[in-house]
């Protein structure tokens, strides 16, 4: 089992990805670990080096799911024919739970300075519909319509707890 989840900040991608991989035993790779120099969260890596750490990612694991905002990262997992998850619940959904998200200990040092970073990822969450590149809505959508393989868009966060028939299906 392959999957690739893509979406806008607070779609609910990170969740769905660790159900999937708990479910399943599927190994995780959050796009945001190869996309920013290690202890550097602010500098971006080149997009060959992230690429290709994708493609060792995706080789390295026979059953896998990754997730993340960044379509030219999903475009490249995109060779190894996984099901392809577009989680679009629009702004209100991704906002709301961007209010709610946890603590993210592997990406912050704490819950407060998550905390000082929420009016940034709102102002992020919100520009997905307008901005260009590929962590846009524009581009998502180009990378969703163009694959020809297993796919599924969702206009809503999946309930996982206890599990739609839906995500139960994708487990097949």
């Amino acid at each position: 089992m392959r999957v690739a989840i893509l979406g806008n900040s607070g779609s609910g991608k990170s969740t769905v990805a660790h159900w999937l991989a708990r479910s399943a035993n599927l190994a995780v790779l959050d796009l945001d670990s190869v996309a920013w120099e290690p202890d550097q969260p602010a500098v971006a890596r080149s997009s060959a080096l992230a690429e290709a750490d994708v493609s060792t990612f995706c080789t390295t694991h026979t059953r896998w799911v990754l997730e993340g905002c960044y379509g030219n990262l999903i475009e490249a997992a995109l060779q190894f024919e996984p099901l392809l998850i577009f989680l679009n619940p629009g702004l209100e959904g991704c906002t709301a739970h961007c209010l709610s998200r946890p603590w993210e200990p592997h990406k912050y040092a704490s819950k407060q300075e998550q905390d000082a970073n929420l009016e940034f990822l709102l102002s992020w969450v919100a520009e997905y519909y307008t901005r260009d590149g590929p962590m846009s809505l524009g581009a998502h959508r180009a990378v969703f319509d163009k694959y020809p393989g297993r796919k599924v868009e969702l206009r809503r966060v999946p309930r996982l707890d206890p599990p739609e028939a839906e995500v139960l299906a994708w487990l097949r």
